[in-house]
Order: structure tokens, then C-alpha cells, then sequence
């Protein structure tokens, strides 16, 4: 999956509000929108280097978008808007070797009337909810983590993923990790205890969990490699 134009290669001065980050592209300061409402726990060191995708909109107030940091050596995505499109590629084409050969890739499905699953898909006539969670933190050199912050929704989810079982549907959640060299994923249960917990109980009722590494660089980000769940 390449991006649609050619990254602009910047060093991070700071991130306020959530949703903004100042950059010094060369010379010149500018603030670029922030798509990632989550902690970014480990990523924002004043001069990490950064990449931002520039859009053309005149309706959009900021013209840059933060695409990439590098932290600690490692290219990490933080766009969360494009987890379900990777994870969308890779689906169609078969880079995730236990949902290959789908059928019906359908996006944004209601379970029910208060949740809503990343995709519903079938395959061998078997119906399969998907949900995606994007993952940026890591603490060691080969380690990714989710979560990286409380997260309440997750958990919701994890429980929904059940019931969904319950009704005769298969389950899958894909962490998604959006960082270079990588090797294991596991649950950060020292940040969200609760959230392991669900994990946990979700695990026993039959929910499949997998994590995916990316491949990324300035000019494309795809999934490339299943990591090893160290929790289990």
C-alpha cells in the first residue's frame, strides 16, 4: 500500500492538544494534524525525526498530516485511520496466512445496536467478525504492547467479540503493528490490567488472537510478518 503522495521529512518540536504536532520542516514551523487520539507513550522526544503527507483541501485548516515517527531507531505509523486499510490490503491480498482466500470483505458491520466491528467476512461458509487495533508502543528493542493507555473500549470490545462467538459467528482480533522490527506482541497488563484480564477471558471463550507487523517506509506500509504472542 503506498501513499498517495511523497512524504515530508520533518523533526517533531511537540505534540498539544491532542490533535496537533509542530514540526520544523527545514527552516520553517509548521503545525500538521494529528490522527491518533491516544497516548503515543514513547514516540514524542522533541527531535524525533517525522514524516508528514501534505494534502491540497482548501476546506482543511492544516495542510500536513503526521504520517511516521521514528522513535528509537524504528519507523512507527501512528496514523489509526490507516489501520483498517492495511489490515483491508492485507486481507485481499492474503497476507494474513489464517484469513486467506476470503469471501464477502465487508467494512464498519453492526454486530449490534451499539457496536460495530472493523470487517465481516466469510469463508469456507462461515461467517467471521474482525476487529483491528492499531499498536505503536514498545518498550524494548523487539517487543511490541497494546495497550498504551486505559482503554475502556477495548474491553468493550473483547466482550463482544464473545457474545458474537455465542451467536455462531467466528472471532478474530488483529493487532496491528505499526512498528519496524518487531519480533513478539503482548499484552501491556501493567497499564490495563482490566483489559488483560478480558483478553484472558476472551482467549478461553474462543476469540483467535493474531499480531501483524508492518513493513514501512516513507513510500509504502503493508503487513509483512506474524509476530509471536508472548502473554500465552
Amino acid at each position: 500500500m503506498q501513499f498517495t503522495k511523497s512524504l515530508i521529512k520533518g523533526k517533531l518540536i511537540k505534540r498539544y492538544k491532542r490533535f496537533f504536532v509542530d514540526v520544523k520542516i527545514n527552516k520553517e514551523i509548521v503545525t500538521a494534524h494529528c490522527p491518533n487520539t491516544g497516548s503515543m507513550k514513547g514516540l514524542l522526544k522533541e527531535g524525533n525525526q517525522v514524516y508528514l503527507l501534505k494534502n491540497d483541501d482548501p476546506k482543511r485548516k492544516l495542510k500536513y498530516g503526521l504520517e511516521i515517527i521514528k522513535a528509537q531507531n524504528n519507523f512507527v505509523g501512528i496514523n489509526t485511520h490507516m489501520a483498517n486499510k492495511i489490515v483491508n490490503h492485507g486481507l485481499c491480498n492474503n497476507l494474513i496466512k489464517e484469513l486467506k482466500n476470503l469471501k464477502n470483505i465487508k467494512s464498519e458491520v453492526f454486530f449490534n445496536k451499539e457496536t460495530r466491528f472493523d470487517f465481516l467476512v466469510e469463508k469456507n461458509k462461515q461467517k467471521i467478525f474482525i476487529e483491528v487495533k492499531n499498536v505503536t508502543l514498545f518498550r524494548d528493542k523487539s517487543t511490541a504492547e497494546f495497550p498504551d493507555a486505559v482503554t475502556s473500549r477495548g474491553s468493550k470490545h473483547l466482550l463482544t467479540l464473545i457474545d458474537a462467538i455465542k451467536k455462531g459467528y467466528k472471532s478474530y482480533l488483529i493487532y496491528l503493528v505499526q512498528v519496524q522490527n518487531m519480533e513478539n506482541f503482548k499484552i501491556a497488563s501493567d497499564i490495563d490490567n482490566e483489559y488483560y484480564r478480558n483478553y484472558t477471558k476472551a482467549k478461553k471463550a474462543g476469540v483467535n488472537f493474531l499480531a501483524y507487523r508492518c513493513k514501512i517506509t516513507p513510500e509504502e506500509i503493508y503487513i509483512d510478518k506474524k509476530l509471536k504472542i508472548i502473554n500465552e
